[in-house]
């Protein structure tokens, strides 16, 4: 009932977004307020029935409608309420409904909160956001259908995934989601941009609310997912450059340099064609981590499937959209017009998106390498921490010293009236970085000058608050929060410690300021699963804490699925990180131990620079 129900709205919802389009194109030729009419009364239908077909799946899923195979796939009957409904988006076909529902609800609010723009660009825009909802609409039917029926009617479903039951996973797909395909209505706009030759400042203020609001929820989709691995995969740090993570990154680098291009384009009228390049590219890279991570040519714990077809059907729609883009953009083309001095704020801003293009590239070279390599030599290899720190770290130096400076300098040109208060500001740093350095009697190159190009950029931003002439608090947010977070990731990795060793019940070991004792392990069953409980006492000889410290190892038995559960203690200052694996055969126990600091205010840094993109979401309304 429930599948016929679901894919019934998905064909009508097909139907729909063709008579959008069709409506559109007709309204671009006629004056008629009928037509106009009947466009606003279509899109808002569209959101509803693709609103309807999502909460049908997500009844399915609390029923338990086994005839569903997504829900047969995906949840069983035990399952708590919270993950059968989280359950609905935590696999392939429910993501990509959900990706739908974003792309309809974006295109429907673009239409009815620009009405102060030309109609003929409105239009183009509701045209091609239409036509990447139908793309998306077509593969969800005919290739990914989430309502699809499973016969014989099964008794009892397969399970979710054991690592995705976890109220982070729950809150992180939605979150990035709105940040990957929010940046299709502004992919949509430039196109509609160069078609209709819409190009002035104005264009820039009708995307500015959409961008603001897909990056502010990419980086709290990228954190919440940070956060999630961190404690849940065993890999003990904030961020591994897996490349399903990466693909998550790669999108925010293009929707950062647009933000600050959008500056450039407001108050100068320049670097439209840059800003059309930029809003074009972000959407593209959102699609190709979708590709990557559906196509099965990456393996990691994040990918949802192993289906070549799927990779082959998203890989040709984004080279659909590649080559109609470049075409469109090639076509309308015209050189600017307006000079740009090397000393003022436009060339720092456009400084600052050289930079996020040298990260971009840099992250996708590392993540698209070893496709390459297994593809010609039939060798496989990781391009993981080492690669990256050695190349993007040195840059991030340099990159913190401008973003420190650009804020300060003027329009159209400057005379850096303010170089004794940067130098000033420059030996605060060195000093400051000297007393932490020598209090902890350690010492590292690279985490010293990370930790003085940051703390320049806090100081910097301080000192901002104070000039009352040019105070922008969401701006001082934001970069208050991205320099602590840098120099919370140095001291972090400067200061961090790893040990790695086998212990069984009852013994001791010592490596180190660190003593281990392997006390007792205990078994107890849950609901859905057994756990073996570790007890270590660990013993840090240099600032004389104890911890008791209890790992897991999990046993669920719906799927069969072996799970590792890391032990944290956190406050303030540091985390105490310990997880614990059975070696087969054996009474010993492989255990991973990390002492981590100032971890939590990793986690705090990201969020309040999300909280000065929304900051500056409300500061963007208020004066547009």
């Amino acid at each position: 009932m429930l599948s016929n129900i679901g894919n019934f709205l998905l064909f009508l919802n097909i139907l729909l977004s063709c008579l959008a389009i069709y409506f559109s194109v007709s309204c671009l030729k006629t004056t008629n307020d009928l037509v106009l009419k009947k466009i606003y009364q279509t899109s808002l239908l569209q959101c509803t029935t693709i609103l309807i077909s999502f909460f049908t799946l997500v009844a399915a899923f609390i029923i338990s409608d086994f005839s569903v195979i997504n829900v047969y796939e995906n949840s069983h009957s035990q399952k708590p309420l919270f993950y059968k409904i989280s359950g609905t988006w935590g696999n392939h076909e429910g993501s990509l409904l959900l990706w739908v529902i974003i792309l309809t609800v974006f295109s429907y609010l673009f239409l009815i909160l620009n009405k102060n723009h030309p109609k003929n660009y409105r239009l183009y825009t509701l045209v091609i956001q239409n036509l990447l909802i139908l793309g998306f609409l077509i593969f969800i039917l005919f290739n990914s259908n989430p309502f699809s029926f499973v016969s014989p009617l099964p008794n009892e479903g397969l399970g979710l995934n054991p690592i995705l039951q976890d109220p982070a996973l729950a809150i992180h797909p939605p979150l990035l989601y709105v940040g990957f395909v929010g940046s299709s209505i502004y992919f949509s706009a430039a196109m509609a941009s160069m078609i209709t030759n819409y190009s002035d400042k104005l264009f820039a203020k009708s995307i500015k609310t959409w961008v603001l609001i897909s990056w502010s929820f990419q980086t709290l989709g990228i954190l919440v997912g940070s956060i999630w691995a961190y404690y849940e995969l065993g890999w003990g740090g904030f961020w591994f450059w897996d490349p399903v993570e990466n693909a998550s990154l790669l999108p925010w680098f293009a929707m950062t340099a647009l933000l600050h291009s959008l500056l450039v384009l407001e108050k100068r009228n320049a670097l439209y064609f840059w800003t059309i390049i930029l809003c074009l590219l972000t959407f593209i890279l959102s699609v190709t981590g979708t590709f990557l991570v559906r196509s099965g040519i990456l393996n990691s714990v994040h990918t949802f499937a192993n289906d070549p077809t799927r990779g082959i059907y998203i890989l040709m729609y984004l080279s659909l959209m590649i080559l109609a883009s470049v075409y469109i953009l090639f076509t309308r083309y015209k050189p600017a017009s307006i000079e740009i001095n090397s000393n003022s704020k436009e060339t720092f801003i456009l400084v600052n998106n050289w930079f996020m293009m040298f990260y971009l590239i840099t992250v996708l070279l590392g993540t698209l390498y070893p496709i390459f390599t297994d593809a010609m030599t039939n060798n496989k290899i990781s391009v993981g921490p080492p690669f990256y720190n050695s190349v993007i770290i040195p840059v991030v130096v340099i990159f913190l010293f401008f973003m420190a400076i650009g804020p300060n300098v003027k329009w159209i040109k400057n005379k850096f009236i303010n170089f004794k208060i940067y130098l000033l500001i420059f030996l605060a740093a060195v000093l400051l970085n000297f007393i932490i350095f020598s209090f902890f009697k350690s010492y590292s190159v690279i985490s010293n000058l990370i930790v003085i190009s940051s703390l320049f950029l806090i100081f910097s931003s301080i000192f901002d608050i104070f000039k009352k002439s040019s105070f922008n608090f969401p701006r001082v947010i934001s970069h208050l929060s991205f320099g602590f977070l840098i120099l919370f990731i140095g001291l972090n990795h400067n200061f961090s410690v790893e040990k790695d060793f086998n212990l069984k019940v009852g013994e001791t070991k010592q490596i180190d300021n660190f003593k281990f004792y392997l006390k007792d392990l205990k078994l107890t069953q849950d609901t859905n699963y057994k756990t073996i409980t570790g007890q270590l006492k660990v013993n840090d000889l240099f600032t004389k804490e104890e911890r008791i410290l209890k790992p897991e190892i999990r046993i669920y038995d719906n799927p069969k699925t072996l799970t590792y559960e890391a032990s944290i203690q956190s406050n303030f200052l540091r985390d105490y990180y310990l997880t614990m694996s059975n070696i087969d055969r054996s009474d010993y126990y492989n255990i991973k131990f990390q002492k981590k600091p100032l971890m939590i205010w990793i986690w705090i840094s990201v969020a309040t620079l999300s909280l000065g993109g929304f900051l500056s979401l409300i500061r963007h309304a208020k004066y547009n």
